[in-house]
């Protein structure tokens, strides 16, 4: 079975394993703040040059169900990140991506002021705008777009009855055929972590 098939399979069978909802127990949370995507610095080879990946923040929005008080199923949301792509350290191109990501979370404590929480998800980004630039420049690049699997932990601290300020880290695995003009010249491993705060409120 293709990873592609298999990490849809394991989000839905996770969230079939959640506990029954309790009507008195629903609420919705939405955040807002920023992300940081900071690709891992090992990003793997391009045309046999080592490749490099930079990092960039963006407002972010992100919008979760509480099924119970301790579980809840989110989805993250942003503007598009725009990165730069190096190759054995010279600019080659710059790419945009969207990495909407589906998760299920636990809350460890969710009536305490600060409240731990750890989830799993399923993540998808997609990439365009990509453009050869200094090396490349004039080339057609092309960045395939990626599922993968995604971990996520934070605190949730309460502000107020309604309100919350949320710090957060997600893993998430990216990894993207790269072409140019049209050829295959390797896989860029972005397998970021991606840094967060926000403030959310509860309804």
């Amino acid at each position: 079975m293709t990873r592609k098939l298999l990490l849809p399979l394991l989000l839905a069978a996770g969230l079939a394993a959640l506990p029954a909802a309790h009507a008195a127990d629903d609420a919705w949370v939405l955040r807002f703040g920023a992300h940081v995507v900071d690709p891992k610095s090992d990003n793997g080879r391009l045309a046999g040059l080592k490749t490099s990946i930079d990092s960039d923040v963006k407002p972010s929005i992100s919008l979760e169900y509480l099924i119970t008080p301790n579980w809840g199923v989110d989805v993250l949301g942003a503007l598009p990140f725009k990165h730069e792509v190096k190759l054995a350290g010279q600019k080659a191109a710059t790419t945009k991506q969207l990495p909407p990501t589906l998760g299920v979370n636990y809350h460890f404590l969710p009536d305490a002021k600060v409240s731990p929480f750890v989830g799993v998800g399923l993540n998808y980004t997609r990439f365009f705008d990509s453009k050869g630039r200094g090396l490349l420049d004039g080339a057609r690049v092309k960045i395939d777009d990626s599922w993968g699997a995604a971990a996520h932990a934070g605190l949730d601290v309460q502000l107020a009855p309604k309100w919350i300020f949320t710090a957060d880290v997600r893993w998430i695995d990216i990894e993207s055929d790269v072409r140019v003009n049209g050829a295959r010249v390797g896989k860029a491993k972005v397998d970021p972590w991606v840094y967060g705060l926000s403030f959310g409120y509860r309804f």
